[in-house]
């Protein structure tokens, strides 16, 4: 696969065509398979986008531009074969996609769109509508998402002591103890601390910073809040109703600095939901009738 560099601060985005292949380098290199954003951020490095590009958002969403592009990349390659993905949101080579080194975008447009034309004119729109510019109005990952948008919503317009409960709950009832919550306005950006104790013999000691952003926690907030932890706990933790750039999430693994995890706005609303925090999963329940089985009494 050639490598596509971009340099320029102005460099236009590369339409979603031109992501199939570093796509498919991109699980190559993630050793055949890997989740969303492992995929997103392995292609950013392969292409070697700068990072006005690899952080421009899509609209007035909290997705990436490049992310949601990406998503058609990886649907365009899912229905032509090349990959398949888990309901856990990992994405996979197929046999075929594991024999494939490279493809032809124009190609697989092409299969995909005759593969919608043959099944009629009534079938919903699954690619990107070329009258809309350059891709459609939802990627396929946004679909059926509509809870996330409102959660997020009610999210950012709670109160800043509110929300920092809020973490502090979602802390406990993730398994952390002691969980406290700081009200030193010169305590260097921490919020709360915590422990984790696992196995009952190891523990971690833990502090977090809860930011309700709805814009993107850059680089220099990492860099802050380690320096107000340092000496003071093991690990860091930054929550954010927002989302995180590139150069952020390089920065909380950087090789020799204390390690801190990022939970963004996507991941915050899918955990609140795994711990039914605020959130009701109903599930519905389906009756069939097998007639055959009563002609078999």
């Amino acid at each position: 696969f050639p490598v596509q560099r971009l340099t320029s601060m102005t460099a236009p985005i590369p339409r979603y065509h031109q992501f199939f292949n570093p796509v498919l380098r991109a699980l190559v290199a993630l050793g055949g398979s890997g989740t969303i954003d492992e995929i997103v951020e392995k292609t950013i490095q392969l292409m070697v986008l700068p990072p006005d590009v690899a952080e421009a958002t899509h609209g007035d969403s909290d997705q990436s531009e490049v992310g949601y592009r990406i998503a058609w990349a990886r649907s365009y390659l899912k229905k032509t074969g090349l990959l398949e993905n888990s309901q856990r949101g990992v994405w996979t080579l197929t046999e075929l996609g594991r024999k494939t080194k490279t493809v032809d975008p124009d190609e697989i447009r092409k299969l995909v769109r005759g593969t919608r034309a043959r099944k009629g004119a009534s079938t919903a729109p699954d690619v990107p509508p070329e009258g809309l510019g350059e891709l459609g109005d939802v990627a396929p990952d946004d679909q059926a998402a509509d809870w996330q948008s409102d959660l997020l919503g009610i999210l950012r317009a709670m109160d800043p002591i509110a929300f920092e409960r809020l973490c502090q709950r979602l802390l406990r009832e993730s398994g952390f103890i002691e969980v406290e919550v700081t009200r030193r306005s010169a305590d260097g950006g921490i919020d709360g601390r915590g422990i984790l104790r696992l196995n009952g013999l190891i523990s971690f000691t833990v502090m977090f910073q809860s930011k309700r952003y709805a814009d993107a926690v850059g680089a220099s907030v990492v860099r802050d809040f380690r320096g107000a932890l340092m000496g003071r706990a093991d690990k860091g933790l930054i929550i954010t109703t927002g989302r995180f750039t590139h150069e952020a999430s390089k920065e909380a693994t950087r090789d020799g600095a204390t390690p801190i995890d990022l939970i963004d706005g996507k991941l915050l609303v899918l955990k609140l939901k795994e711990l039914g925090l605020g959130v009701t999963t109903r599930t519905v329940e389906v009756v069939e009738v097998d007639a055959g089985w009563f002609g078999r009494v």
